[in-house]
């Protein structure tokens, strides 16, 4: 991965939110702006906006089992695992609701929240997407899967 243009491109598109959030923000602005001349990239953007919610709610539910299963063998980590989980469970409500508002908006008034139209070309998209990929748990796992 070519961390110098992820830089960039998290430099170029501000915002509070988290690094996966921005990126996710300009691959959607992206998408946005040229589903006039690929009608694809439409779907392309509905699938990735629902693939991402239901990834923040498998993280949301593997945080909670996790905090079950620490619950049944209480152990010195007690304390830092309940933390640890808050803080998973605050970061997945934050993105839930990203994506709640940009549901709720419609293509062409997303156009209008977008803060520059020209901080993502093809090859960004690209790179974006691969990025966004390896953070998934399957492409984390693949060398595991490789080996056994």
């Amino acid at each position: 991965m070519d961390q110098g243009s992820i830089a960039r491109i998290l430099k170029q598109v501000s915002g509070g939110e988290d690094e996966i959030q921005q990126l996710q923000k300009a691959l959607l602005d992206y998408l946005d702006e040229n589903t006039e001349t690929d009608a694809s990239l439409v779907f392309s953007r509905k699938f990735y906006i629902a693939q991402w919610f239901r990834d923040t709610t498998m993280e949301t539910e593997k945080a909670i089992k996790s905090q079950k299963d620490d619950d049944s063998s209480e152990g010195t980590h007690h304390a830092k695992d309940i933390e640890t989980t808050g803080q998973i469970m605050h970061r997945a409500e934050s993105r839930k609701t990203f994506l709640r508002s940009i549901i709720k908006t419609a293509p062409s008034q997303f156009s209008t929240l977008k803060l520059n139209s020209d901080t993502v070309d093809y090859e960004d998209a690209c790179l974006i997407v691969r990025y966004l990929a390896s953070m998934r748990p399957f492409a984390q796992s693949f060398d595991i899967y490789l080996t056994q």
